[in-house]
């Protein structure tokens, strides 16, 4: 049980069991590639002997050799279990991850037609600019999405072979082996062991980054133009969602509020992954590698609760287009002052519909 908001969101994706599963779906898979199947149950284990040990697949291999009379593990090190365990949680990751990416694009492409033409005051660097629409708003953070879901198209996700040093010495056929291994995990095979070479981490924590990043973006938004004194929109109403307690009269834009606050927390987590992979050091790392673990599965949880509760926002968002025309024709003057005033803030929108069409046609496009 966790106390933190919206972690159920992510429960069972990369959690203490899902790593132990995973890492025991890697020793099996290994096992295959020494000639033998087995069948296991997956192990309950010791946090003292995982601390003697200083990672968790020493007590995991301990614990599969007392199941099974052949070989386990042989000729592999902690770290490629451990790694490649990762990879497999970063998979299940990426799959929901992009399908609450893909409902928030839908949504988003959805409000932009909508609203293709609902003039709304622009605004930059907090004060008033020029008149927009906000079809124009929905339609860049819809941009911003689909980029997202093209980068963690593109992520790699590789096993990692290497044995003790790098060289796969124990294996009658290194490189047939590695390849072998990543095809019976469904993962991509790699050309070189990456102990030591944290790219396909750093990657796959930038792609995350970005996601939180872009999702930021959408809440901010939504937390300024939600503000009572603006009222533009409104995060929709949920039954016993965003009550305060002390002010019975509140109704905070909870979901908002915590997608704002993962964007705030994952560029460290990020930065951490950089941080280790500049540590890696040897042919395999003293305390970067380690250090890495508890940044990658934040941000691995991190991602999905932020995605997951985007989607439900932009679902349930609620556009005050009555309110956004009064204001821009409350504020015309200022609105329309880069040309003199006197002009009806419609006239104004020059190509902001073109912009609207070009991004829900790319997102149907992608469909």
């Amino acid at each position: 049980m966790t106390v933190l908001p919206g972690s159920h969101r992510a429960a069972g994706l990369a959690d203490d069991a899902a790593l132990v599963r995973a890492m025991v779906d890697v020793e099996v898979a290994w096992a295959r590639v020494l000639g033998s199947t087995i069948s296991v149950s997956v192990p309950v284990l010791d946090p003292v002997e995982i601390e003697a040990a200083g990672n968790p697949v020493l007590p995991l291999v301990s614990a599969l050799r007392s199941q099974v009379s052949v070989p386990v593990h042989t000729g592999l090190t902690s770290q490629d279990v451990l790694d490649t365990a990762f990879m497999l949680l970063a998979r299940g990751v990426l799959d929901r991850v992009t399908a609450d990416l893909d409902r928030v694009a839908a949504a988003l492409a959805a409000l932009a037609s909508e609203h293709r033409s609902s003039v709304m005051a622009g605004r930059t660097l907090t004060q008033f600019a020029v008149p927009i629409t906000f079809g124009l708003k929905a339609a860049r953070w819809l941009v911003g999405v689909l980029d997202s879901l093209d980068e963690l198209a593109a992520v790699v996700l590789p096993v990692q072979c290497g044995g003790a040093a790098g060289t796969l010495s124990r294996a009658s056929s290194p490189v047939e082996s590695a390849a072998l291994f990543a095809r019976y995990l469904g993962l991509a095979s790699s050309d070189l062991p990456w102990h030591t070479y944290r790219a396909p981490v750093t990657r796959l924590g930038d792609a995350l980054v970005r996601v939180c990043d872009v999702l930021g973006v959408l809440a901010a938004d939504v937390l300024t133009l939600g503000r009572p004194e603006i009222g533009e929109v409104s995060e929709g109403a949920v039954a016993g969602r965003g009550g305060s307690s002390t002010m019975p009269h509140k109704r905070n834009p909870v979901l908002a509020v915590l997608v704002n606050s993962a964007a705030l927390q994952a560029p460290q987590l990020g930065a951490q992954l950089h941080l280790c992979a500049a540590r890696a050091v040897d042919e395999r790392p003293d305390g970067a590698w380690h250090a890495e673990w508890p940044a990658l599965r934040s941000l691995l949880e991190l991602a999905v609760v932020a995605s997951s509760q985007a989607a439900e926002l932009v679902e349930g968002l609620e556009v005050h287009a009555d309110v956004m025309a009064r204001r821009a024709g409350e504020a015309a003057g200022e609105l329309l002052a880069e040309r003199g005033g006197g002009a009806d803030p419609a006239e104004y929108l020059g190509a902001a519909g073109v912009f609207v069409d070009a991004a829900v046609g790319r997102w149907r496009d992608g469909r």
